[in-house]
């Protein structure tokens, strides 16, 4: 019986030749028309967009900072008459206001002990100004630089009936601030502050140094 030869296959064939690359020109690849366009247009249009975003959020934060309500901060009111017994006790005359006129408040107090003690007092007015008393063994010049203006003008010196002296010296400054001065054995009392030149007389003229 003889055989039969499997499917598909024929006896002395040969396998065929794999297929290689293709020989011969290629075509030419299609530009890529409009990728460069579309990429610089899409980067332009980037770059407009965040600038629109950052000027938007620049006209936001500064919309935001000009309507910010500001924080009613109180002044904070300090006993200055038991600072003055304080100084009192360790034997320094410091000038003080018994009382305030109505309305006014002390809200800062400043000591220096030692042997060229120094006292200051810091107030405000009925209608909210500064009104301040330093006293200290030093040349007034400095005093008004530090608590008035480097350079002030001086006014005339005014007569201001007061237990710590009858002539005080007047100054004033281009920011509307003034000052009367007077000296008090070894120290430069000086009243100042952007008060009224009445309020800072009538502050002057309530000074003592009287023990309590």
């Amino acid at each position: 019986m003889s055989e039969v030869p499997p499917t598909g296959s024929q006896t002395g064939s040969q396998p065929g030749p794999e297929p290689g690359p293709e020989s011969g020109p290629r075509p030419p690849a299609a530009p890529a028309t409009g990728s460069a366009g579309r990429y610089q247009r899409s980067t332009n249009g980037l770059i407009g967009a965040l600038l629109i975003t950052l000027l938007f959020i620049g006209a936001f934060v500064a919309f935001r900072a000009i309507n910010r309500d500001t924080p009613d901060v109180k002044p904070t009111r300090v006993d200055y008459l038991s600072a003055v017994d304080a100084a009192q006790q360790s034997g320094f005359k410091a000038v003080y206001p018994p009382t305030l006129p109505a309305g006014w408040i002390a809200d800062s107090i400043h000591m220096v002990p030692g042997d060229r003690p120094a006292w200051g007092l810091g107030m405000l007015t009925a209608d909210g100004r500064f009104a301040g008393v330093r006293q200290e063994d030093a040349p007034l010049d400095q005093l008004l630089q530090t608590y008035v203006d480097e350079h002030p003008t001086q006014g005339p010196t005014v007569r201001i009936d007061s237990p710590v002296g009858s002539k005080w010296q007047s100054f004033s400054d281009s920011g509307g601030d003034h000052a009367y001065a007077t000296e008090l054995g070894r120290d430069v009392v000086l009243v100042y502050g952007s008060a009224s030149p009445e309020d800072l007389r009538t502050l002057a003229a309530d000074l003592t140094t009287a023990r309590r």
